[in-house]
């Protein structure tokens, strides 16, 4: 094969013509169909055929082309693999701590149900006080103000999933050998939010009147969106996240069902669920509230988020009792002696309720959307609709003179 000139490099630029143009010593001049011309070195190792994009022709002369096809035919001839080491220098290069977070986070989402979790916890909890750090200037001292800072804001769970975080993350750092020592590691959930004991709390029917009632006396302060979603969650016992971030697409009001999806359920099983009358009252109410958005709870709010938060009711509900985290002069109590209690105890009372009215505690397990352990949740594939209908009926008409006061 003959050499190309540099008069006959210029006239295949000039044609366009379409293909492959050989030089020598396995140098081609390429005419793509559409892009600019460019230098490739096609090349053998280990008895493959191997083909590597050098530059574009405006960016590398004839003998600029010939003399970079050398310099990497040395290195094959060592041994070298010039596609592997430049894939390698084109990896993302890791330096602070958002980057390793997101290197990370990318395995996540293939390997956990619900990948926002950590990224929500890393964007709000970490990232202020460490994201832009160096890796190898993250100390134990930094760990510890982190974790510290959301323990005193008397957030214990969030203490121990940021700690738990962060031990993952810099393991991940390691595994990268990025950084030889995990400045978590060392740190227990003692050093957190303590070891978390299992809640108990549930509202008797007493207890929801009195709440809904102070509901009620601070509307300006509790909204009626809020005010509606708690009434939402006492009658049809659904997770705080499955009612707030749900979607009109999913209801048929005319039908009185709710078709939770899949991937939006925390069992990862997907549900129709019966709406009791009451229910497609508040529905129907919230619907006009909507004001045409897509989301039944939309954000009111200007936020990257188009639906309300995951800690508005919360945050509501801990403010009447005169809890206001972030705050040094904190708000009255209106709730009086009563026992704090939170969104998902809410669920815990609709359970309650289900029990208190006799309701069969297999019904009232697929009510939650529990998936039925041993032996029956194996052979018992029945979804007992017509059962759970009633069942939550029930309920609707047990709590409906303490919400619709």
């Amino acid at each position: 094969m003959g050499k190309l000139t540099v008069k006959e490099v210029q006239s295949i630029i000039k044609k366009s013509e379409p293909g492959r143009y050989g030089d020598s010593g396995g140098l081609y001049l390429m005419i793509p169909k559409s892009g600019a011309p460019y230098w490739m070195l096609r090349y053998t190792q280990h008895k493959k055929r191997r083909a590597l994009t050098l530059g574009k022709h405006s960016h590398l002369t004839l003998a600029e082309a010939r003399t970079a096809a050398e310099e990497f035919k040395k290195k094959i001839r060592s041994g070298e693999d010039p596609i592997a080491e430049r894939k390698r220098e084109e990896q993302a290069v890791i330096n602070t701590v958002e980057d390793l977070f997101t290197d990370w986070h990318q395995g996540l989402v293939n390997r956990l149900k619900h990948p926002n979790i950590p990224k929500r916890i890393f964007i709000k909890e970490i990232a202020p006080q460490i994201g832009r750090h160096p890796l190898n200037k993250v100390s134990p001292m930094d760990v510890r103000s982190i974790i510290q800072k959301i323990a005193e804001s008397n957030r214990p769970s969030i203490a121990n999933d940021t700690l738990m975080y962060l031990k993952q993350l810099f393991n991940h750092g390691i595994k990268l050998g990025l950084i030889t020592y995990n400045p978590a590691s060392a740190f227990n959930v003692n050093d957190a939010g303590g070891v978390e004991k299992s809640r108990i709390r549930m509202l008797t029917l007493d207890e929801l009147a009195h709440v809904f009632q102070v509901f009620r006396d601070h509307r300006d302060n509790f909204t009626r969106d809020n005010y509606l979603a708690c009434a939402l969650l006492v009658v049809l016992g659904v997770r705080k996240s499955e009612l707030t971030e749900s979607k009109w697409t999913e209801f048929d009001l005319d039908k009185s069902l709710w078709a939770l999806p899949a991937e939006r359920s925390k069992s990862g099983v997907a549900i129709t669920i019966p709406l009791p009358p009451q229910a497609i009252e508040w529905l129907r109410e919230l619907k006009v509230r909507a004001c045409g958005s897509e989301y039944v709870f939309p954000s009111r709010r200007t936020s990257k988020r188009p639906h309300m938060g995951s800690d508005t009711l919360n945050r509501a509900i801990s403010k009447l009792f005169g809890r206001e985290p972030g705050r040094k002069l904190q708000p009255p109590n209106h709730m009086g002696e009563l026992e704090h209690f939170t969104v998902h105890d809410l669920r815990r009372t609709c359970r309650s309720l289900l029990a208190a009215l006799g309701v069969p505690g297999h019904v009232a397990e697929r009510c939650l959307n529990h998936k039925l352990k041993g032996v029956e949740g194996i052979y018992d594939r029945y979804d007992y609709f017509d059962e759970r209908k009633i069942a939550l009926n029930q309920v609707a008409t047990a709590v409906e003179p303490l919400i619709n006061a």
